[in-house]
């Protein structure tokens, strides 16, 4: 690959021509991408998963850049190196994983060759896992009644000095941000990503469509997740979903958006930190701030109520949308473990 095409397709795929890594001087000279395979290029990869190899590219140059070592192409000894000072500081098998795959990703947009997977570096690599391993660390389940607490946290009314009480379009938003998120089991992702479009009607609810996901980032199979009408009304997703689409008169577009403090429904969507800013906020006025909710708890809240309320895993993963049930038995190990036990019916 030239110069220009590997500092082109990097700059794409990045979003970035300045954090680009070192161009490869391989292959065809004079080459570039065009807009549309620049446009392609950098559809390859989600924006948080770009993110987040762009910043942990640079964190490896600049290890490499201390320790001499070249970081493309990388030698073994300088991802091994590497990840052996990642595990002397304390780092999580996760992250190092996830380190390891920006390097792999920014040697293959150069056509450089893999240096995760010279001997050297898989035997030191199995061995900081089979030493530092550790479960995954869980999101606290976010059920029925904590739940409720958080969506009766919610504002309802908006006062003004200049003009008359208004209702409060950010707890509109945040009620449905809660209960369609929990009653959906949409990833974060996915549950801000939901446009008007993917809402469908239907007797019992509505019908989620969802474009692509996780498991299915391409969007080769059309996955549907149900959201049923509940039968008490202040627990009902798909009245607080209509609610907020009236109220913040939304018709097309982001379901899920920003609100200003003029109480002013805005054009972008909610991202993941907001999510988290929300539940944050709202767990702290319900009086369940210490339990240290996240957006992933409301997902696996679904998982763990539906679980105690005698749902089968295949009936829940048809909701989820999990590939693997062993996955959903992930979520319910430990808010469960204690019931239906035969160690607790030893009669000693």
């Amino acid at each position: 690959m030239s110069d220009a095409l590997s500092h082109e397709l990097t700059a794409a795929v990045t979003g970035t021509a300045d954090q680009a890594p070192p161009p490869s001087t391989l292959g065809l000279a004079g080459e570039q991408l065009s807009p549309e395979e620049a446009a392609y290029a950098r559809a390859s990869k989600a924006d948080a998963t770009v993110a987040a190899y762009r910043a942990d590219w640079r964190e490896f140059c600049d290890w490499c850049t201390r320790e001499g070592h070249s970081p493309a192409p990388a030698p073994p000894a300088a991802v091994s190196g590497y990840l052996a000072t990642l595990a002397r500081a304390g780092a999580k098998v996760s992250t190092m994983s996830r380190r390891m795959a920006a390097i792999r990703f920014f040697h293959s947009v150069q056509d450089l060759p893999d240096p995760t997977s010279p001997a050297r570096v898989t035997t030191v690599w199995e061995g900081i896992r089979r030493t530092h391993g550790a479960p995954p660390e869980q999101a606290r389940p976010l059920m029925p009644p904590q739940l409720f607490d958080l969506v009766a946290a919610t504002a309802t009314v908006r006062a003004f000095r200049s003009r008359p009480p208004e209702p409060d379009l950010a707890g509109a938003r945040d009620r449905a941000m809660l209960l369609v998120g929990f009653f959906s089991a949409l990833r974060c992702s996915e549950l801000c990503a939901l446009t008007v479009d993917n809402v469908l009607p239907h007797e019992r609810g509505r019908t989620l469509v969802i474009a692509s996901s996780k498991t299915n980032q391409r969007g080769e199979q059309t996955e549907l997740v149900v959201l049923p009408f509940a039968s008490h009304p202040d627990a009902c997703p798909v009245r607080a979903l209509d609610t907020w689409l009236e109220l913040s008169g939304i018709t097309e577009g982001p379901v899920l958006r920003r609100v200003s403090t003029g109480n002013r429904v805005a054009a972008a969507p909610l991202h993941r930190g907001s999510v988290n800013r929300r539940i944050t906020d709202l767990a702290a006025r319900a009086g369940h701030g210490e339990h240290g909710y996240s957006p992933h708890s409301l997902r696996a809240g679904f998982v763990t109520w539906a679980h105690l309320r005698g749902a089968s895993d295949r009936e829940i993963a048809a909701q989820t949308r999990h590939r693997s049930l062993a996955s959903v038995g992930t979520y319910v190990r430990v808010e469960t473990a204690w019931l239906a036990n035969a160690a607790t019916n030893m009669g000693l």
